[in-house]
């Protein structure tokens, strides 16, 4: 199996769609109250896993972005070499 560049992009796209979308659903879940201060409940600490896997899908999007822009200056490259 060949693995490229796009492949390995897609696959962290992939992965941090999924994961924003599971911590987007704990985060949705976790308990308020009508003020949005939180009910009796609500641990803070709750909040921290999801915000933090939050934050590892926006860095493995942006990784996934640089490998995309690394495969096309790779392409273009090949190209101007060829001509």
């Amino acid at each position: 199996m060949t693995v490229t560049l796009n492949t390995s992009a897609v696959n962290l796209f992939n992965n941090a769609q999924f994961k924003s979308a599971d911590a987007a659903q704990a985060i949705a879940k976790l308990p308020m109250q009508n003020n949005e201060v939180g009910s009796m409940d609500f641990i803070a600490t709750d909040l921290i896993k999801p915000v933090l896997s939050l934050k590892e899908a926006e860095l493995e999007t942006s990784a996934a972005v640089k490998l995309l822009e690394t495969d096309k200056k790779t392409i273009g490259s090949l190209l101007d070499i060829k001509a």
